[in-house]
């Protein structure tokens, strides 16, 4: 008893009892089988005497003829290739729910997109401010899952910054920021999974992060954040990585899509081959780090005391680096050690941006940030830095850069 197969991406529908569960009998007539498939998918069926074409089906309908043949079946269709075509597969389509609840985003982006997203998966470290920003972004727009890391507890810095935390003492007490922001995140949006992973970031094998599509960290050591972009580097499948961090009214964003210099070296690149129009930014948050990393400090753990000490550090790293002072202004260092507290309109604003750089990587449309973004109040200007497009001979400068740094700091 021969069989015939609609095949699509996921799923495939066999008309005939050789199919363990056939819709129709071959025993059906010509009307039966029409009637069958117009309750079944929804589209109208046209029949061409005893040929049938196959075709290959898309997420938006049918792509190509794939052949034809003439097969003598009790009963054989042909799908009209004039109508436009939309099997509602298992897991492939929007449910009425979805495309009800996002109908304002389907518009802007397309359903296919929207599919995207409501099947992607996001992990997220470092419950800050900014962070909590961008998962209400992405939550709000309708991924399939979040996935919260950040065991540590509440702190005042932490209310100021962060609109996830509920302010009442009796609510938030005992409770990690990452089960604080879960709750309240499940309200936004009851048709995204949120949910709590409770583990040490750096302890986490290469397997872990392969049931994502996107890794965002904040809060944690440059060493860390390469650390996990290696891991998402060496998996099979391509896992977008973000880093984000907003001091006082700064905010810098690292992106990783693969395609270009991973975070060791965009964050080790030697100054001198940078243009000097190079956000100010870039360079004043690798002398941040370079303090914190030298003093064993937590990221955004600083003190007017601090000042004369990242001032100093700085001066060594440009000598270093055999490039000016200016590279780095005094002003700029002070803002970020002065106010290494999150600013809560610049967290909207790089929350914001990061969730729209997530949303582009994971439905397709747009072009992705390459690979750095700033943003400072004080001009307000949002600045895109390409740190990647360096010749090939710089690959061993920035190796080098690497290793003056690492010597400035431990000297």
């Amino acid at each position: 008893k021969p069989s015939f197969g609609l095949y699509g991406t996921r799923k495939t529908f066999l008309f005939s009892s050789d199919s363990s569960k056939p819709i129709l009998p071959c025993s059906s007539t010509l009307s039966e089988v029409g009637a069958g498939l117009q309750r079944e998918f929804g589209f109208p069926v046209v029949w061409f005497g005893r040929c049938v074409i196959q075709v290959q089906f898309t997420d938006s309908g049918i792509s190509r003829v794939l052949g034809f043949s003439s097969l003598l079946l009790n009963c054989l269709l042909i799908v009209n290739l004039v109508t436009r075509v939309r099997l509602e597969m298992e897991g492939e389509q929007l449910t009425e729910q979805e495309t009800a609840l996002y109908d304002r985003q389907i518009r802007v982006w397309g359903a296919d997109a929207q599919r995207r997203l409501s099947k992607s998966h996001i992990f997220v470290y470092g419950m800050k401010g900014t962070v909590a920003e961008f998962c209400k972004n992405i939550v709000l727009a309708g991924v399939g899952s979040v996935t919260l890391m950040d065991d540590r507890a509440v702190t005042n810095e932490a209310l100021a910054s962060n609109f996830l935390i509920p302010p009442e003492e009796k609510v938030y007490s005992g409770k990690t920021l990452a089960e604080l922001c879960c709750d309240s995140l499940k309200e936004f949006n009851p048709m995204v999974h949120v949910s709590v992973e409770k583990a040490e970031l750096v302890t986490l094998g290469q397997q872990f992060f392969e049931k994502f599509d996107v890794v965002v960290i904040s809060s944690c050591p440059p060493a860390t954040k390469i650390l996990i972009n290696e891991k998402c580097r060496k998996l099979s499948k391509r896992v977008a990585f973000y880093t984000v961090e907003c001091r006082d009214s700064c905010g810098e964003i690292f992106v990783d899509l693969q395609n270009y210099k991973y975070m060791k070296e965009a964050t080790s690149a030697p100054w001198g081959r940078l243009q000097r129009r190079t956000s100010k930014l870039y360079f004043a948050m690798r002398v941040i780090e370079s303090f914190e990393e030298a003093n064993g400090r937590n990221p955004g753990v600083f003190s007017v005391e601090d000042v004369p000490a990242v001032l100093q550090l700085k001066r060594k790293l440009c000598e270093a680096q055999s490039v000016s002072e200016s590279f780095v202004p005094d002003t700029l260092l002070e803002r970020l050690v002065i106010g290494s507290i999150e600013f809560p309109p610049v967290c909207a604003i790089i929350g914001g941006i990061l969730g729209q750089e997530v949303i582009k990587a994971i439905s397709g449309k747009g072009d992705p940030v390459k690979n750095f973004f700033y943003f400072d109040v004080v001009d307000g200007k949002g600045v895109i830095e390409d740190i990647s497009s360096r010749a090939p001979e710089a690959d061993s400068a920035s190796s080098k850069s690497a290793n003056i740094i690492t010597q400035v700091v431990l000297e």
